[in-house]
Formats: structure tokens, C-alpha cells, sequence
């Protein structure tokens, strides 16, 4: 039996039944997330009766997720193709880590590493779509609907061929052609696979779902707008993060700085999540990371907000960036993200596209490693967030890298080239 307790407002905290089919909360439409009964918990399954190591999946962690695969009915419902458990690659001598001399590591989504697990689509949209996935699951829902800057829509997909949904995608059509042109096969092929394409953003492939398919009964599963799904998925990345990692940490404890490329900010919602129910289990303290949420010059939403000291984002237009999971102009969610960086000692960094193309030549040269736009936006980052006192020496750093660079290839195929030449 799972230990999820009910739903609550991440605003005005109303509560709501655990298996309650909704979106935003009435009250003040705002996302809700899933509480965990943590004291039933530690009180019926403690010394780690609920950790599930042996399983190489984002599922390892058993009892601590809203669906339990210790259990059995929860076990049947739970549809998961391998995502989750992704590696820390270390940065050993990356030019600033080296000078200033803390420890750098890459989170990798992207790229499957022998001994882990392995998220299908290339994305670490694969663990929020996961959760999606199976929660539908349990509900009994059978239409789903995504608006995306393309990986989200790519990795519910998947779930949804895997596990029998009807499913609407919407993203802009300007999304990068190995996503878009996956999704458009899978259409072509699977007649419960619906596309539409958008100018603009996520926020008009929004507004277009809304419109033809969820006036329809098929159920909205955009960024902060399903019952706290997403948000119970990206709590594994904040729980991998604090486990035991053969050679490099023998005990459960957290990076001093964590760098996240930030669009909706979900992940940053569900690894604060994560860090809070392990110190309501006893496994931290109450020392968390400082979170620094990266974003894009061209959409820089939550980079605004936390300069101008206000406590939630504004809708910003959208400009242009390679980094395109980077270009959300806003959300309902961001009031969170905002209050966790600022409760965390973190701060919000904007970067150049100059930067992000840098960064990816950068370590593909010295590492030979191929990361995301996204991804290389956190490296972008480092400079500032030194200059700024954020990374002290000796600190440990967690820069996230969220997807594949092959899904990325015709967009950045010059940058390539320069490699090339060089």
C-alpha cells in the first residue's frame, strides 16, 4: 500500500483525496503536490526497509514513492521502462572547477552508462512521464494531453504506446526535428498518437489543447497542472543526489550547490521535496544544497523575478535560444521555484547563447562528452555563480545535464563543426 496521503496546494494549502483527478487547486490555482505519510513510514519500515537499491531504476526508492513497487497492486500499475538511476560524471580538471578547486559533476539525463539505468527517450522528462504514466494508470484515465517544448511530449509518448493511452501533443514547430520528427512518426504509425503544432511557445500549445482536446475529457498533463505527478518523478533526481555512490560518497548527503536549467521548474520542486522527506526519515540533516536555477537571456522569467525581489514570476516574451526546453515565458509553479532558491542561499543566473555554444565545445573538446544546450546553460553558469560567492573551494557541485545532444543535432550541427575545424 502506498504511503502518498493526500494531495495539498502548494499555495494556500488546501488538501485535497490522494486519488483526486484534478489540475490546478480552485482555491487559488495554484499546482498541488503529493504528501507523503513520512511518520506511518519510518514508523512501519525503518533501516531502510523501504530503499530498493537492487533495482536500477528511479523506482529504487520504493515506499518513499507515490506508487509503491514493494507493493503489488501498486506494482501492476506502475509503468517504467528503465528511467531514472543516471550517473555523476566527474569534471577532474574543467578550468574553473580546477582554479578555484571545488569538485564538479555532471548529472547525465542524456546518455546511457553501463551499470545504470537508462531513460528511453534521452531526457530527464522520462522520470516526471514515469510517474505520469502510472499514476494514469491507477485512475483508470485513457485520454491524456501534453502542451511541451518538445521532450516532454516526446517521453509521454513513449509511456503512452507502452501503457495504451490515447495521447495529444502540442509544441511549437519550431522544436528541434529529431523530437518533433519522432513524435510526427509516431503519429503516423499509431492512430492514438494526436501532434499539433504551434507558433510561439509551451504557453500557446497550452492554450490549443485546452481548446480541441481537454474541452473533450482528454486530461491536461502540462507542467504543474497534473496532481503532482511530475513533481513525485523529479523527486528522484534529489534522491539519487543524496544516496550512497560508489566512489565518490560512502553516506547519504548532498551537494553544496546544485545547478539546474530551468524552464517550469518542476525539478526543483520535486528535489527539494526529496531533501525534505529524507530529513523527516532521519537519513540528512537540514543542511541543503544552494540552488541555482539557470535559464536562458532570451526567456529569463524567473531570473526577472528574483533580481526585482519579487516573490513570483511575470510572463515575459519569448525570445530565441538553442536551448529550447530553456524558452517558458512563465508558469504557475515558478512562485515555488523562487521561495526554495531563495530559502536555499542559491540566486537565479541568466545566460548567452554565445555561452551555451561555448560551453558545448568546451567539454566535448576536454571530456569528449556531447551534452544538451540545457545542460551546457549550467556550465555557462559556473563563472557567474563564483563571481557572485555562490561556489566556495573545496565545495562540491552538481551541474544538470537533462537530455541527449543528438536530439539536438540540427540545431547546433555548426557548432560541430566548429569542433571540427578545431
Amino acid at each position: 500500500m502506498s504511503y502518498a496521503s493526500h494531495l495539498r496546494c502548494i499555495g494556500c494549502g488546501t488538501v485535497y483525496p490522494v486519488d483526486t483527478v484534478m489540475n490546478l487547486c480552485p482555491v487559488d490555482n495554484r499546482p498541488v503536490e503529493i504528501i507523503m505519510d513520512i511518520d506511518r513510514l519510518r514508523s512501519e519500515k525503518n533501516d531502510f526497509q523501504w530503499y530498493r537499491p537492487d533495482i536500477k531504476s528511479m523506482w529504487r526508492f520504493g515506499s518513499l514513492l507515490a506508487l509503491d513497487i514493494n507493493d503489488d497492486s501498486d506494482r501492476s500499475n506502475i509503468v517504467s521502462l528503465g528511467e531514472g538511476y543516471t550517473p555523476l560524471l566527474a569534471l577532474d580538471e574543467y578550468p574553473l572547477s580546477s582554479k578555484i578547486g571545488f569538485k564538479l559533476y555532471i548529472k547525465d539525463e542524456g546518455q546511457p552508462h553501463p551499470g545504470y539505468g537508462k531513460n528511453p527517450t534521452g531526457s530527464f522528462k522520462d522520470r516526471g512521464m514515469s510517474m505520469v504514466a502510472s499514476m494514469a494508470k491507477k485512475l483508470g484515465l485513457k485520454q491524456l494531453a501534453v502542451p511541451t517544448q518538445g521532450n516532454a511530449g516526446d517521453s509521454l509518448t513513449e509511456y503512452a504506446l507502452h501503457a495504451g493511452f490515447e495521447l495529444a501533443v502540442a509544441m511549437p514547430d519550431d522544436t528541434p526535428m529529431p523530437i518533433l520528427g519522432r513524435v510526427a512518426a509516431m503519429e503516423k504509425i499509431h492512430p492514438q498518437i494526436h501532434l499539433e503544432l504551434v507558433k510561439g511557445t509551451i504557453r500557446d500549445a497550452s492554450e490549443l489543447l485546452k481548446e480541441k482536446y481537454v474541452s473533450k475529457g482528454f486530461f491536461s498533463t502540462a507542467t504543474f497542472q497534473e496532481p503532482g505527478w511530475r513533481i513525485e518523478g523529479k523527486k528522484t533526481l534529489g534522491l539519487e543526489l543524496a544516496e550512497p555512490i560508489p566512489g565518490i560518497k560512502e553516506h547519504w548527503s548532498l551537494p553544496e550547490v546544485i545547478l539546474y536549467p530551468t524552464g517550469g521548474g518542476t525539478g526543483i520542486l520535486g528535489m527539494w521535496k526529496a531533501f525534505d522527506e529524507l530529513e523527516a526519515l532521519g537519513v540528512i540533516d537540514n543542511k541543503r544544497p544552494k540552488i541555482i536555477a539557470v535559464q536562458s537571456e532570451a526567456t529569463p522569467p524567473v531570473v526577472n523575478a528574483f533580481k526585482e525581489g519579487n516573490i513570483d514570476s511575470q510572463l515575459v516574451d519569448a525570445g530565441h535560444t538553442i536551448a529550447t526546453g530553456l524558452n517558458v515565458p512563465g508558469g504557475v509553479g515558478q512562485i515555488k521555484v523562487l521561495e526554495i532558491i531563495r530559502k536555499s542561499g542559491g540566486a537565479a543566473i541568466a545566460v548567452s547563447e554565445e555561452n551555451i555554444c561555448a560551453e558545448l565545445r568546451n567539454i566535448y573538446q576536454r571530456k569528449g562528452i556531447w551534452i544538451c544546450p540545457e545542460g551546457a546553460a549550467t556550465l555557462a553558469a559556473l563563472g557567474p555563480a563564483v563571481q557572485m560567492g555562490l561556489i566556495k573551494p573545496d565545495s562540491t557541485v552538481v551541474a544538470f545535464n537533462t537530455g541527449s545532444f543528438e536530439k539536438y543535432l540540427p540545431n547546433v550541427r555548426n557548432i560541430i563543426f566548429d569542433i571540427d575545424k578545431e
